[in-house]
């Protein structure tokens, strides 16, 4: 026995003799030409430290070959210490990488993307991840130029634990790439970020999430979309775009983000147990439209959602017959079930109809195959004022199944519908924005269709085996949600809310100098009191920040004169420039603009909001060059008079759906001797999801405009979906046409008074160019 031992524990040192231990390295590097040799030497289980500071004009291509247990690690010295600015990207290529740590800010990308997990065509990255970074307003110069912040490409990718936020130009935010059989039955994931706000970018491709295109919409994805926040992701009518087939979202939060979670291609997704968060002032912020087969959209919560047709909590469109790839296949075999619906606006079927619209469409893009083979069962309907419709059906219902819903209308008559059954029960508040019955409800037997078995949880993780309910929620859940807590997104190391600690200032100027000096210190948020009466300017007034500029009195109101020179702007609004100009008398000398837009390098919006003011004697009162774009603009109680032209937003001329301004609002305004372009708003293209622009005109005064009108229309919108005029005065305005306004889309006119100022016409049929 004693031999046996000794034996053993021989051959045990032998093998360990021959037995190398993983000798792991750090690399620390300080520049670009370290990280690469670095890159180069790199074996699994080693880590690569970036030195503390800014990393400017780099292009990281991280090529290497980790395993599972051992993978290659790029990161951060300090996590939120190394910035990459300028233009700079990160290219990954290999296998079982992570990036760690990183913060793109103050720059754009040279490529196609900023993080992007390939190489080239051949070199993509497997089993690789993105995690604990940052990419802040890493904007292309112009926001018609193109890019993905990050690109997906490989299989079995994560983008984890990071902030994004502030995309402007085109392009989706995120996208998965399916080109290739190294791409496709990828299961990529996408967990636990913060997607910050996304501002609305004026026409198509501003998704947050695109997962596919159009042409590889048939490949089998598999993509996980789990655990993420999104604030305000308003870039456009889709917040995540699902082109593939199998991808799934689960458990994130949707918070007043002005669009939807739309399965735009593909087919066989899961939407389960999301939390839509609305706003009740606002009618832009959507649910789930779906489009296509076989989809599952359970255990989800809609909350004070207030959209319409593409943006409603629930749109079940109507398809295309023998529909391409790029257009809208008809909905079939898709289970709507246990969703709950709070204070939201009406479920849409049928979304899209336009048969109505065949003698100016082409056959191939009339949407006449409604929905069929539909199961809408087992949901929840909770309104705390009652309303006229619970459903909105564009096109017959006869292939939606409805069982076993409940809907308390505060017993306020609505048009019924089979499987849709009015029952009294209370909601209460678990914490903000979630509500959720009081008691057990007076349900009705509950709907039990095929695989509904498969549906074992409420949106709380409840189980739903031994006791079930109508809606998403069975019972409390055992702990606190805190579902408005962003710390449980996003990186550990950057708060949303840390842009958000500086207390604005005010500052009293009383001279031009002292104007133009105080302007360019100034933060953002801060206010300049103009306590002179008059300010003469040569040069133009920089706005680049959110500010605020008023008179010290408004009884008594400044004079900015503007004597600049040709064509230039005295307020000229550059990319984040936000202005509030109230109670001003700001006068030109008829050749230069009000207000304008930089001519290029636009790469973020600008916003601007004009009060109690008066503007008279320039060439342009807003002048807004092509490839820029505001949120909004407000002109409220104020005179415009004497002007060449108004405010001209309309060279988006692609017609591709673009459009210049998101919001434009007139109210209790005066127009007098304004020559042309009173309000020139453009909108080219037949993008049927666009649904802007917005213009509304009201209670304002017309006088003795566009004589020098070359195409007769007083306030010329074509294209633009939502006009509202109402309560104005058009008087001596020498024109063909007050406004042509079009009849297909959400134009309204109401209670105008028109003397002397040619028609105003609604045109059903607006001819536009084919986008597609």
């Amino acid at each position: 026995m004693m031999k046996t031992s000794l034996l053993a524990i021989s051959a045990a040192l032998l093998f360990l003799s021959f037995t190398k231990i993983p000798d792991y390295q750090d690399f620390h590097v300080k520049n670009i030409a370290e990280l690469n040799a670095a890159i180069g030497s790199a074996s699994p289980g080693d880590e690569i430290i970036m030195a503390n500071g800014e990393w400017k004009d780099v292009q990281i291509k991280f090529v290497g070959y980790g395993t599972e247990e051992q993978p290659i690690t790029l990161k951060a010295e300090t996590a939120g210490k190394v910035f990459i600015s300028g233009v700079s990207d990160l290219k990954l290529g290999g296998d079982y990488l992570v990036v760690s740590g990183l913060y793109f800010t103050n720059g754009y990308s040279p490529s196609d993307a900023v993080v992007e997990f390939a190489i080239n065509k051949d070199t993509v990255a497997n089993h690789s991840k993105l995690t604990n970074s940052v990419i802040l307003d890493y904007n292309k110069p112009q926001k018609n130029q193109t890019d993905l912040w990050v690109l997906f490409h490989g299989r079995h990718n994560e983008l984890e634990g990071c902030y994004i936020a502030g995309k402007a130009n085109r392009g989706p935010t995120v996208r998965i790439d399916l080109a290739g059989n190294h791409s496709i039955k990828n299961y990529h994931k996408i967990t636990n970020n913060y997607f910050g706000p996304r501002p609305p970018k004026g026409g198509p491709s501003a998704e947050t999430i695109q997962l596919g295109n159009s042409y590889t919409s048939m490949a089998p994805s598999y993509t996980l979309v789990q655990h993420n926040f999104f604030d305000r992701c308003n870039g456009e009518v889709e917040v995540i775009s699902s082109k593939t087939n199998f991808n799934e979202f689960r458990n994130n939060v949707f918070y007043k983000s002005e669009g939807s979670v739309v399965t735009r291609h593909g087919n066989y997704c899961i939407i389960d147990g999301n939390y839509f968060i609305g706003d009740k002032n606002s009618e832009q912020i959507g649910g789930v439209r779906l489009i296509g087969t076989g989809h599952w959209v359970t255990n989800n919560y809609f909350f004070d959602l207030k959209g319409d047709t593409f943006r409603s909590p629930l749109a079940i469109m109507n398809g295309i017959k023998k529909s391409p790839l790029n257009r809208y296949i008809q909905v079939t075999d898709v289970v709507v079930a246990y969703n709950s619906y709070i204070n939201c606006s009406p479920w849409q079927f049928s979304v899209g109809s336009n048969v109505d619209q065949k003698d100016i469409l082409p056959a191939s893009e009339i949407r006449s195959e409604r929905p069929i083979r539909t199961i809408v069962a087992n949901n929840l309907i909770y309104n705390d004022k009652g309303v006229e419709q619970v459903v909105i059906a564009h096109d017959s219902l006869d292939g939606i199944d409805f069982e076993s819903n409940i809907v308390n209308n505060q017993g306020v008559s609505f048009d019924k519908i089979s499987g849709i059954e009015e029952e009294d029960f209370s909601i209460s508040e678990l914490e903000e924005n979630v509500w959720i019955p009081s008691a057990d409800l007076p349900s009705p037997e509950l709907y039990n269709g095929f695989e509904f078995d498969l549906i074992k949880k409420d949106l709380f993780g409840n189980s739903r085996e031994e006791k079930n309910e109508v809606g998403a929620v069975v019972s409390k859940p055992a702990e606190k949600l805190n579902l408005m807590d962003l710390s449980q997104y996003g990186p550990d190391w950057y708060s949303p809310n840390s842009a958000n600690d500086y207390e604005p200032k005010t500052y009293s100027v009383s001279s031009t100098s002292k104007l133009v000096s105080t302007l360019q210190k100034a933060k953002n948020g801060d206010t300049i009191v103009l306590t002179s009466s008059k300010y003469k300017l040569k040069s133009s007034l920089k706005i680049d920040k959110m500010l605020t500029i008023r008179s010290a009195d408004v009884n008594n109101k400044a004079i900015i004169q503007y004597n600049g020179a040709l064509g230039t702007p005295a307020f000229e609004m550059n990319p984040k420039g936000k202005l509030t100009l109230k109670g001003v008398y700001l006068i030109g000398a008829k050749d230069q603009y009000a207000f304008a837009s930089l001519k290029e390098n636009m790469s973020s919006l600008y916003n601007l909001t004009v009060v109690d003011s008066e503007i008279s004697n320039f060439d342009y009162v807003l002048k807004a060059y092509k490839h820029s774009f505001s949120e909004y603009i407000k002109l409220k109680s104020t005179s415009i008079k004497n002007c060449s032209n108004g405010l001209e937003l309309s060279e988006e001329t692609d017609d591709r759906g673009e459009y210049s301004a998101e919001n434009i609002f007139i109210e209790n305004c005066q127009f007098e001797n304004v020559g042309k372009n009173v309000v020139d708003y453009y909108r080219g293209g037949y993008d049927e999801s666009t649904v802007g622009g917005n213009l509304v005109v009201t209670n304002s005064t017309f006088e003795n405009c566009g004589a020098n009108e070359e195409d007769g229309i007083l306030l010329n919108t074509y294209g633009i979906i939502n006009v509202n005029l109402s309560g104005n005065k058009f008087l001596d305005n020498p024109v063909k046409f007050v406004a042509r306004l079009w009849g297909a889309k959400n134009n309204t006119h109401a209670n105008n008074e028109i003397t002397n100022s040619g028609e105003l016409i609604v045109e059903e049929n607006l001819p536009l160019k084919l986008m597609y």
